[in-house]
C-alpha cells in the first residue's frame, strides 16, 4: 500500500511518498505534477497581470463621454463631468479603489444631472468589463465597510457576469449642492448593469447626505479593489462553470 504525507523543510513544503515494505520504510521525495504558486497570506498586487486598461467613448443625443480606466493604477484621476459634486465622488472612487481614471463629459446638465450621472456609470461599468477581459485569476468577490463620521456603509461585489443591484438607503435625503441623492442609485444601476456585476450596497445608518454619498462611493471602490485583484492561488476563471 501507499500513503502520502507532507513534511516542512526550511521554508518549502516537501512532499514525500512512503512505500510499505521498502527497507527502513524510508520516505522518498517526489515532484508534484505541477508546482502551485505559494500564497504568502499578504494581499496580492493587482499588478501581477499585464496592464488592464480600457479607453472608451460613448456618444448619445444627451451625453458625449470619453473615459479611460486603468485597473492596476495608483489612485490618480483627471475628471470633468460638469458636475462638481459628482467629480468629487469619482475622485474618491479612484483614490480608494487605487484605480487611475480619466473622464471628460459633455452632457445636457442644463436640463438635468440625471443623464450625465447615469451614462457615466454605464461607461465606467463597460470599462471594467473590458479591462478585466475573461477574468482569469481574479478574486471575483470583494466587500468593504466604510465609516464616514456618523455614517456606515457596506458594499459587497461579485463580478459574476450576472448584473443585479440591491441598494438600500434612507428615503427623503436632501440634495447636495443641487445634486439629488437619488442620482447615487442611478449611477449604481448604470454601473452594475454594464459591469455585469452583482452589487449589494446598504447605508446601515447615517444622517448627513454628503457623508452617506461619500461612504457609498468609497465602499464600492474598496470592494472592487479586492474583487479585481489577482490571486496566485486562482487557476483560470474563478467559477466552476469555467466562465464569468
Amino acid at each position: 500500500g501507499v500513503r502520502e504525507r507532507g513534511r516542512r523543510g526550511g521554508d518549502q513544503l516537501v512532499q514525500t511518498r512512503r512505500v510499505i515494505g521498502f527497507p527502513n520504510d524510508a520516505p522518498r521525495p517526489f515532484a508534484p505534477p505541477e508546482k502551485r504558486p505559494v500564497h504568502t497570506g499578504s494581499i496580492p498586487a493587482k499588478r501581477l497581470l499585464m496592464s488592464r486598461a480600457a479607453p472608451l467613448a460613448r456618444k448619445t443625443a444627451e451625453t458625449d463621454i470619453q473615459l479611460t480606466l486603468e485597473v492596476d493604477g495608483s489612485g490618480a484621476s483627471t475628471l470633468d463631468s460638469g458636475i462638481p459634486f459628482f467629480d468629487h465622488m469619482l475622485t474618491l472612487f479612484a483614490k480608494h479603489g487605487v484605480f487611475d481614471l480619466q473622464l471628460a463629459v459633455k452632457g445636457d446638465i442644463e436640463v438635468d444631472f440625471h443623464h450625465t450621472v447615469e451614462d457615466t456609470g454605464i461607461v465606467l461599468g463597460q470599462a471594467f468589463t473590458k479591462a478585466l477581459g475573461d477574468k482569469k485569476g481574479i478574486r471575483r468577490y470583494g466587500h468593504a465597510y466604510v465609516p464616514m463620521d456618523e455614517t456606515l456603509v457596506r458594499a459587497v461585489v461579485d463580478l459574476s457576469g450576472r448584473p443585479f443591484l440591491e441598494y438600500r438607503a434612507p428615503g427623503g435625503v436632501e440634495a447636495i449642492n443641487g445634486f439629488s441623492f437619488q442620482l447615487v442609485e442611478e449611477f449604481l444601476r448604470g454601473f452594475t448593469m454594464s459591469a455585469l456585476a452583482n452589487v449589494h450596497i446598504e447605508i446601515l445608518y447615517g444622517r448627513d447626505a454628503h457623508h452617506m454619498a461619500e461612504g457609498v462611493f468609497k465602499a464600492l471602490a474598496r470592494a472592487l479593489d479586492v474583487a479585481t485583484q489577482t490571486d496566485p492561488r486562482v487557476q483560470g476563471v474563478p467559477s466552476t462553470k469555467g466562465v464569468l
